[in-house]
């Protein structure tokens, strides 16, 4: 026992298991046992399931499950979206008509915000074929809400190639497009955003997510000023580097002129139209 009028001390946890803990413990509310333990699995890129690896996981929001990959970056996808909140920020957005996800992925975000937003209609745009088999599976849900189509967005019409090196921690989650003369080598057609929101049936855009990979630089440089003054809130991840060096540059020139609140949120650049 302690000496009298002495307290017994208590054991202190490194920040770091401090951390780890509050993940586990979010991911147990979130998931319950059964999907966390199905989550490490696939973080540690076991062989899970029969289907090449791929396994369902719940989340407890959502009323249907996700497939995720095991051993992809699937799971950081999955982490992002569900444990991390990374788009916490469209949360409380109001009167959401259309979604337009561009760089859709997998369809978590897709589906997050169609669960979000159940009077929503959506259209994602990824690029990867792989990925897009997948998206189709993940959103298949939703019924007509939904849209999907198997492309990416630039400025213009275009035959664009997907790139042989992706960026990032996975290549599932980096695919980046150049564009192409050749037939041969054009992987898919490149779509506007112009153009989706012209066939879509509504007049603006209640939320345009952006995860493209650079590519912004195409898209913020020529032709968003058709489009751009219809959109009510965007979510961009913004990226430099060698392929795209002035996607940055790009993005924040095009909305020099536009009323929108822009902030920083993990690696989210946020912009609400007209906030206060």
């Amino acid at each position: 026992m302690p000496a009298a009028g002495r307290r017994a001390s208590c054991p202190t946890i490194a920040p770091e298991m401090a951390d780890e803990l509050e993940k586990l413990t979010n991911s147990l509310r979130r998931l319950g046992v059964r999907g966390t333990a199905l989550l490490l699995s696939q973080r540690l890129g076991l062989p899970l399931g029969r289907k090449g690896g791929s396994r369902a996981l719940r989340v407890r929001r959502l009323p249907h499950a996700l497939i995720c990959r095991a051993g992809t970056s699937d799971v950081h996808v999955f982490s992002d979206v569900f444990l991390h909140d990374q788009y916490a920020p469209a949360a409380d957005f109001a009167d959401v008509g259309l979604i337009i996800d561009c760089g859709a992925n997998v369809g978590y975000t897709s589906a997050y915000f169609l669960s979000r937003y159940p009077n929503a209609e959506l259209i994602a745009v990824e690029p990867d074929p792989d990925n897009f088999e997948l998206l189709q599976a993940n959103t298949q849900f939703y019924g007509e809400r939904v849209s999907t189509l198997r492309s990416a967005v630039w400025s213009h019409r275009a035959k664009l190639a997907i790139a042989e090196k992706s960026r990032g921690r996975g290549e599932e989650w980096g695919r980046q497009v150049t564009e192409t003369d050749s037939l041969d080598d054009a992987s898919v057609m490149a779509v506007s955003i112009g153009e989706l929101l012209r066939d879509s049936g509504h007049s603006r855009i209640s939320i345009l997510k952006m995860d493209i990979e650079g590519a912004e630089q195409v898209v913020f440089s020529e032709g968003y000023e058709s489009w751009l003054p219809k959109v009510d809130n965007l979510l961009i991840e913004l990226h430099d580097d060698d392929a795209f060096p002035r996607a940055r540059e790009a993005f924040h020139d095009a909305l020099a002129g536009e009323d929108f609140l822009t902030f920083e949120s993990g690696e989210l650049t946020v912009c609400r139209r007209g906030a206060s």
